[in-house]
């Protein structure tokens, strides 16, 4: 088999987009170019990576281990050249994070430190709901993947690197915020407002709820913290969120924390990537500065 690494360049832009005009887009080529150059490809493996069903494309199982021994071609490929920029004394190329929604309260700060400090390092950020993550995860699409719930299913390296206590919030006007302490027994009655199963804030409520024993009366189900904020405020429900989704002053957004037996639930983010991962020398250098980072936020003021 013989194929360039062009062609695996824009097959793997293919494999991402599963368009052929995306991927001209993307590679900054022709139509007609990212066609001709799949088909060589395809011709030089003997069997076809791609298929046409309606007005969708699918990669196929040929196509979709390609993918994979392409990703991690052009993986070391970028890795040795930054090695080789950092024997020259530069520090250049691009860093792949991937975190979920409730990380981008905190995640973008410490980038733009980053990026103060290596201004010739490129940085592709996808902020997705917990499951994007681990799709990406599982396909090694990135350098680095941040999320408070890791999956229990893979093989991973994990740094615990800041702590992610998650609240339990009302209405600023409600009788129970003006209380000093709140049995978790009182909140029986009253309707929560929790986000959408398979979120890591939500794996981690029901896993405490379930130890502490509660069934919380779960009315609404929504997709982004903002959301959620919005709806307690308007006194819809409680809620239970990340306090890094929080402002510093929780009144100005109309909101209580309440002192409740049981709470904050006291979780971590982490970073992560698949173990026997190679790290980059950007990667690595950037986990050190998320760490270092941190714990500047966490130590006592």
């Amino acid at each position: 088999m013989n194929a360039t690494f062009r062609q695996l360049r824009l097959f793997l832009s293919f494999a991402e987009h599963l368009s052929i005009t995306a991927a001209a887009h993307a590679c900054h080529v022709t139509q007609p170019t990212v066609s001709m150059q799949l088909k060589e490809l395809a011709e030089s493996i003997g069997m076809p990576l791609y298929e046409q069903i309606g007005k969708r494309m699918y990669l196929t199982p040929a196509g979709e281990a390609l993918a994979r021994t392409a990703r991690a071609m052009v993986d070391e490929w970028s890795a040795f050249a930054q090695q080789i920029d950092a024997m020259k004394g530069m520090t250049r190329g691009q860093l792949r994070v991937a975190v979920v929604s409730t990380a981008k309260y905190f995640v973008p700060r410490l980038l733009g430190e980053f990026c103060a400090s290596y201004p010739d390092i490129d940085i592709a950020l996808e902020v997705l709901n917990r499951d994007g993550v681990v799709a990406r995860l599982r396909d090694n699409r990135d350098d680095l993947y941040i999320m408070s719930m890791p999956p229990d299913d893979m093989e991973l390296e994990r740094h615990a690197f800041l702590s992610n206590p998650l609240e339990l919030i009302a209405p600023l006007s409600h009788p129970l915020a003006r209380r000093k302490t709140v049995p978790l027994a009182s909140l029986k009655e009253l309707r929560f407002i929790l986000r959408e199963k398979g979120s890591g804030t939500r794996l981690a409520c029901d896993n405490h709820f379930r130890q502490l024993r509660f069934q919380p009366d779960v009315r609404l189900e929504l997709g982004s913290n903002e959301a959620i904020k919005q709806a307690v405020a308007a006194g819809m429900g409680m809620a239970v969120v990340s306090r890094h989704a929080l402002a510093e002053r929780p009144a100005d957004e109309k909101l209580a924390v309440l002192n409740v037996d049981g709470f904050p639930v006291q979780s971590n983010w982490w970073t992560l990537y698949p173990k026997g991962k190679r790290l980059s020398p950007i990667a690595a250098v950037f986990l050190e500065h998320l760490e270092r980072g941190a714990r500047a936020w966490e130590k006592p003021k």
